[in-house]
């Protein structure tokens, strides 16, 4: 192994992320490529396309407790590296791929790799930036990236689709991964977790696994199977049985996975609870805007890329403005103001026409939502990160990415579901012509978007009620670094 230089804290931010960009951006870039994606690959049906997005999700959702905590057992710059490496050889796959089965597959494999970098690499942040205002300007650019990664990738997918192909959504990933990879050997240093042992929990780590993708899988079927039909409940059942028994086991052995004790930190369970319909709304309205945009207003993949641009500027304006603000006044009443900008966004979005205009009925959701964007990821990261020591930091960042996961996993499954059945019932009272399929297409939208508001509205119940800061602990915060 090459010998480690000495590199500033922000170099080691940068590559890092870099990383995360790569991983976020690889959800959304290949939303605007999925009609190209479609043909290419001769897909029967909608609800079998969405399994190039959800493929990846599901393993994503799934690792993402056992990335995190192997991250801090064995090395978070070897875990690190090794889920850049599997990531950059998967994407390679996926682009090359001559069938659907072959991109569901290698979409899974991304997936994977995908949970083990994110922990580990938002774990390297942690302990390297000291808690308090240096922290959270390095969450803050971690939370524009994320945040902005989203809509970035609209972008970049319609460019690459429209002037090289689909497969270049994929393709795109190897150079960066390769730079990364350069960068990480060289300039980010080795870090574990202070721990008295380098046991991995395996029966709990096969127990989480398997209960949450029984879990994404579960929902994302139970709009085809039906939400109370036999096969729906055995996948939600199961699912529930064995993330009660690694609750179970987890209480009951000597190093567990996820130490239980974890969530006497304040904020950790409310912060992880809040992410969840926060993201089962964002990551939808990405998906039905997209799909919006090209199938009824007929933009063309790079057209409907650039729509999405203001989105990127204005999350990354607002996620300067935060870092400042946060360390004043806290993350509790960010958290508190962003979930009505989501709403308001959502809310304004179930007005889409046929025979609407992107400047009427696109932008002004979109840059509402822009501003409710980098305000939460940044805010909801530092609370559910606060005050976590340093030998937890990669499962608290494991824990963080699962909530992600999860809930964009359980947002596109109860939103697709609710948007099938709107469609195909309009279409039942109406004759059978190109008007109404694109009428009946844009009457599911609404209905998933006013789910989206539901989801939203969650959001911010539990951002009143259950995320907690103490009176004076902006100022501990703002004075810790």
């Amino acid at each position: 192994m090459p010998k480690v230089r000495y590199a500033h804290k922000n170099i080691i931010l940068l590559i890092l992320a870099l990383a995360q960009f790569m991983v976020v951006l690889d959800t959304s870039v290949v939303n605007v490529a999925l009609p190209s994606i479609f043909r290419g690959l001769h897909f029967h049906s909608d609800s079998s396309l969405q399994w190039v997005v959800t493929a990846y999700t599901l393993a994503f959702g799934g690792f993402l407790l056992l990335g995190g905590r192997a991250a801090d057992l064995y090395g978070r710059k070897k875990i690190f590296l090794g889920g850049v490496v599997l990531f950059s050889v998967s994407s390679l796959i996926c682009g090359l791929a001559q069938n659907s089965s072959m991109i569901e597959i290698t979409r899974g494999v991304e997936g994977l790799a995908a949970a083990f970098m994110s922990p580990a690499a938002l774990s390297i942040v942690l302990t390297t930036f000291k808690e308090g205002k240096e922290r959270n300007k390095a969450i803050s650019v971690w939370g524009a990236v994320a945040a902005g990664g989203a809509a970035t990738g609209v972008l970049l997918g319609g460019i690459l689709t429209q002037y090289l192909g689909w497969r270049w959504n994929f393709f795109v990933n190897i150079p960066v991964g390769l730079f990364v990879i350069l960068a990480t050997v060289f300039y980010v240093p080795e870090s574990t977790a202070d721990l008295d042992h380098s046991e991995l929990d395996l029966p709990g780590a096969v127990l989480v696994t398997v209960g949450l993708m029984l879990m994404v899988y579960g929902l994302t079927k139970a709009p085809t199977y039906g939400w109370t039909s036999i096969k729906s409940l055995e996948f939600l059942g199961s699912s529930v049985v064995l993330i009660a028994l690694f609750i179970a086991n987890e209480a009951r052995v000597k190093h567990p996975l996820m130490p239980l004790s974890i969530f006497k930190i304040r904020n950790i369970a409310a912060a992880n609870l809040m992410q969840l319909p926060i993201t089962a709304s964002l990551f939808s309205m990405f998906f039905f805007i997209t799909l919006y945009i090209q199938n009824v207003l007929g933009y063309s993949p790079v057209r409907s890329g650039f729509s999405f641009l203001p989105v990127t500027i204005m999350v990354g304006i607002v996620a300067i403005i935060m870092s400042g603000f946060i360390s004043k006044v806290g993350y509790k009443i960010p958290l508190i103001i962003a979930p009505p900008f989501l709403m308001f966004a959502l809310w304004f979005l179930v007005h889409v026409r046929v025979g609407g205009t992107y400047f009427h009925d696109v932008f002004p959701g979109l840059a509402v939502m822009a501003i409710g964007l980098g305000m939460v990821f940044i805010a909801i990261t530092i609370a559910a990160t606060n005050g976590v020591p340093h030998k937890e930091s990669g499962l608290a960042s494991g824990l963080l990415n699962t909530s992600q996961q999860i809930g964009g996993s359980l947002g596109l499954a109860i939103l697709s579901g609710v948007a099938s059945s709107a469609t195909a019932k309009y279409l039942v009272t109406h004759s059978q012509t190109l008007h109404n399929a694109a009428e009946a297409q844009v009457v599911g939208f609404h209905h998933a978007f006013w789910v989206g508001v539901g989801f939203a509205f969650l959001a911010w119940i539990i951002a009143i009620f259950f995320i907690h800061q103490k009176k004076g602990e902006k100022i501990e915060t703002a004075s810790a670094a």
